[in-house]
């Protein structure tokens, strides 16, 4: 079976499909393919690991029936239509759990940076700015004993959750569409309703799928009832928050500070007027960005292709009624 590459990936997962007896093309350009240009360069392979790329669509899947799979290198799937898929016949797989860690150490990361202004801070330092001690001009807030709140406590925010309880002895409270009984137990998280979430919580940490309940979830009226001491974290999808009225709520002090490992759009661009706030800390979508996950990630990708070289599902298919249709 031949495997179209859309981008890089570490060599273990190269030689997992080698291995295999995959024959392997990459598109090993910074550039990310049109889809025009993906759905030719599908045209004569079997198998399709998607790195970054773009929306999978209706129309990708009309022009790429012919393939037996397709495995992505991210946990969410939000940019592929799954229904068009599973019409088609095309297995799609994900890769959970890898990177729960790695990405929960992001959004730790974004929290603690933000509290103390650390990166407006080191920005003035590199432009020159560091001016003489003032003992009340840009301070930052603590952590300590303070409420996280957690928006979709799964995997992820399982892993951050223990983070902060260990670190700074943080009340944990989360909304779920349904109890996690077991992080329940594990760090004594209190399942509260979405508005008691946006009233409590000191930090409130994104771990959702995007989906069209939670698209812009976070908007003018969630961030309106969040105290003004908060601090907004999302490490998950872009789409989740409305950037326009998370701009707002901070100008306007409805909010203290925001976290983004996540935009929206995907590159930020550089006059974006969160980026001049001082509580504000943007990342470029780096929460498994680790030599260890990604290498992690593209080895279950590849092996969710070798499932389907040899006749078996995807272990980690996100669309499983495609096999009840075949």
């Amino acid at each position: 079976m031949k495997v179209f590459i859309t981008k890089k990936i570490p060599q273990a997962g190269i030689d997992t499909l080698k291995e295999a007896g995959f024959e392997i093309s990459v598109h090993d350009e910074s550039d990310k393919l049109s889809q025009q240009e993906l759905i030719k360069a599908c045209q004569d392979v079997d198998l399709l690991l998607n790195v970054g790329q773009g929306k999978l669509d209706s129309t990708f899947f009309s022009a790429c029936s012919h393939l037996k799979g397709i495995a992505l290198t991210s946990v969410g799937y939000d940019h592929v239509n799954l229904d068009a898929a599973t019409k088609a016949g095309v297995p799609v797989s994900n890769t959970p759990d890898v990177l729960s860690d790695a990405t929960a150490d992001i959004a730790f990361l974004l929290m603690l940076a933000v509290s103390r202004k650390a990166f407006f801070r080191a920005n003035q330092v590199l432009n020159g700015a560091w001016a003489d001690f003032e003992f009340t001009k840009d301070l930052g807030i603590e952590l300590y004993g303070k409420t996280l709140g957690i928006f979709g406590l799964g995997r992820i925010g399982l892993s951050l959750a223990r983070k902060a309880q260990a670190a700074y002895g943080m009340n944990i409270i989360y909304h779920n569409r349904s109890r996690n009984t077991e992080a329940e137990k594990l760090v004594e998280a209190t399942y509260v309703n979405f508005d008691t979430l946006l009233k409590e919580s000191d930090v409130l940490s994104v771990h959702t799928n995007l989906t069209p309940e939670t698209q812009h979830r976070f908007n003018a009226q969630a961030f309106q009832r969040m105290k003004d001491s908060a601090i907004f974290i999302n490490t998950a999808r872009g789409k989740i928050h409305h950037e326009m009225d998370l701009t707002e709520a901070l100008r306007t002090g409805e909010i203290w500070g925001a976290g983004l490992d996540v935009t929206d759009p995907e590159p930020m661009q550089a006059d974006n007027p969160l980026l001049k706030m001082s509580s504000v800390c943007v990342f470029p979508h780096i929460g498994s960005a680790t030599i260890e996950t990604r290498t992690q990630m593209a080895i279950l990708a590849s092996n969710n292709l070798i499932a389907v070289l040899k006749g078996n599902k995807m272990p980690q298919v996100v669309n499983a009624d495609v096999y009840k249709e075949k």
